[in-house]
């Protein structure tokens, strides 16, 4: 069986006290689930040393595909190693959509992060238009097959994120997320944890997470909220 995984993505968001405070009420809150948080690069010190000891990890929410050397501005995966991170998010779609990441760079990047010891949280979805035009499917093997035809997905994890639904309020159907998630789940296989992302909050995340091939979520706005994020967390491990 796979365990279930809930990380959250903090994106360009945070203060140092802002993140103590919500640390120390993750902390003090999840139990019995995996969880990670992904975090703004300033504050992964501050994170690192917050929790570690503790069963919460930490991870980024990008990373350079290169090595070292004089790319100004990049992080690279052995500095997030450095800091003990766990995780690092691969492709997301606001990497994709506003800065214009392609699917060669991203997989650059998942192979840079699996080469650190690092696991790619691997994002992948569609944006409204797409879905509406019936091209879901064509989308996300796309994104997928970029980083299948080149190594091996290894422990990776998947995560379909429906850019119409990030951010939005909207949210896919648990129907809808399953049929995409078992779609995905033919080319990586039984073992790889699928995540679902894209509005998930306490009053929807125990019906996504009955979805047999779904996994867990990569949540936003509501990973921001102790009371949300730990409700998600406590709906992952079965209980609400």
């Amino acid at each position: 069986m796979r365990a279930r995984l809930v990380a959250g993505n903090w994106k360009m968001h945070g203060s140092l006290a802002a993140n103590r405070a919500l640390l120390d009420a993750i902390v003090a809150g999840v139990k019995g689930v995996e969880c990670a948080v992904c975090v703004p690069f300033p504050y992964l010190a501050q994170v690192a040393e917050r929790l570690q000891g503790t069963q919460v990890a930490w991870g980024a929410q990008t990373l350079s595909a290169y090595a070292s050397g004089a790319h100004t501005g990049e992080v690279s995966a052995a500095m997030l190693a450095d800091l003990g991170c766990r995780y690092a998010l691969v492709g997301h779609s606001e990497r994709r959509q506003i800065y214009g990441e392609t699917d060669a760079q991203a997989a650059a990047k998942f192979g840079a992060a699996q080469g650190a010891g690092i696991k790619p949280i691997f994002c992948v979805g569609e944006t409204l238009e797409e879905r509406d035009a019936g091209r879901t499917e064509a989308v996300v093997a796309r994104q997928l097959d970029a980083v299948l035809g080149s190594r091996a997905f290894g422990d990776a994890v998947l995560a379909y994120e429906p850019v119409w639904a990030i951010g939005t309020g909207r949210t896919a159907t648990p129907e809808q997320a399953q049929a995409v998630h078992a779609f995905l789940r033919k080319r990586v296989g039984q073992a790889t944890r699928i995540l679902y992302g894209g509005s998930v909050k306490p009053d929807n995340a125990a019906a996504m997470f009955a979805m047999p091939d779904v996994d867990g979520g990569l949540i936003g706005g509501a990973a921001l909220l102790a009371r949300d994020f730990i409700a998600i967390c406590r709906m992952a491990q079965g209980k609400d």
